[in-house]
């Protein structure tokens, strides 16, 4: 199996103004007034890993700026001036990269699983520089995965405040009647406290299961199962497929490719505007 990004390190460079400036520059990603950035987030905006992967290597002692080892991801570089290595080699701005998978069941979603499942990466084309999954997708859910090597664009998709609405047909065990869609629909409370509202659509049912369509705002770990859960049911079978105004559309499952300059540009209009321009609105609203 193929693995791709940094595992782990790095090394004091120079003091922050103050550590607890530090610190919240250092999760909000935001710049110095000469043009300075932290370690981790000068380092994963390069395109060669992600921001957690840039703080592991650079703890890790595998991380120069200008030859020197820098162990702490809240130093402050200035790109552009300061010079990266990794692994002793020097890091260069990547491309950037946006790619769409159409995830089937049975694999994980990870670089690689100790336990020897199948994981995503080996769907992907072995000439591609680093990326990392956007959000995951569980073994047993199949759908739209997005991969990335741009860090700001995969913060801002997963950022709570994007609120960028996710799509999923839920296959639910029994009947699900109109009462338990409203709870799905008006919000219900789960165990790390209530969902926002989504907007929840019958599709077809019978006696022994419903197929429901919900689109999400949030993104928390199996939201939709323990969402159908609450309501009584249990999930059979889940399916993403849409990630604000991007659709899998005719892609088959197992196959990916790079997202089309119409597509980037509907989803950056989407974050800028906290809104899916396909439905136009920023609440996904009601049941139908």
């Amino acid at each position: 199996m193929r693995r791709r990004g940094v595992s782990a390190g790095l090394t004091p460079f120079q003091s922050a103004p103050t550590l607890r400036a530090t610190r919240r520059d250092a999760i909000l990603g935001t710049v110095t007034a000469s043009g300075k950035k932290t370690l981790d987030r000068a380092l994963s905006r390069t395109g060669a890993c992600s921001r957690s992967q840039a703080r592991e290597a650079i703890a890790a002692g595998r991380v120069q700026v200008n030859r020197r080892t820098v162990r702490d991801p809240d130093a402050w570089v200035e790109p552009g001036r300061d010079r990266l290595f990794l692994d002793g080699a020097p890091v260069r701005a990547q491309k950037k990269e946006v790619w769409m998978l159409h995830k089937p069941i049975g694999v994980v979603t990870t670089a690689r699983d100790e336990h020897g499942r199948d994981t995503v990466y080996a769907l992907l084309p072995p000439d591609l520089p680093w990326l990392a999954p956007v959000g995951r997708l569980d073994q047993d859910t199949s759908g739209l995965l997005l991969f990335t090597n741009d860090s700001d664009l995969a913060h801002a998709i997963t950022a709570p405040a994007s609120k960028l609405p996710k799509t999923y047909e839920v296959r639910c065990h029994g009947q699900v009647g109109d009462e338990a869609i409203a709870r799905l629909s008006h919000g219900l409370e789960l165990d790390d406290g209530p969902t926002l509202p989504a907007h929840v659509e019958r599709l077809a049912g019978d006696e022994r299961t419903t197929t429901l369509r919900i689109v999400i705002t949030e993104g928390r770990n199996r939201q939709v199962r323990r969402m159908v859960m609450a309501i009584g049911s249990r999930v059979v079978a889940l399916h993403r497929s849409r990630v604000g105004p991007l659709a899998l559309d005719n892609l088959d499952e197992g196959v990916c490719r790079r997202l089309t300059m119409a597509e980037l540009s509907a989803l950056r209009s989407a974050l800028a505007t906290g809104r899916d321009p396909r439905r136009g609105r920023t609440n996904p609203g009601r049941a139908r």
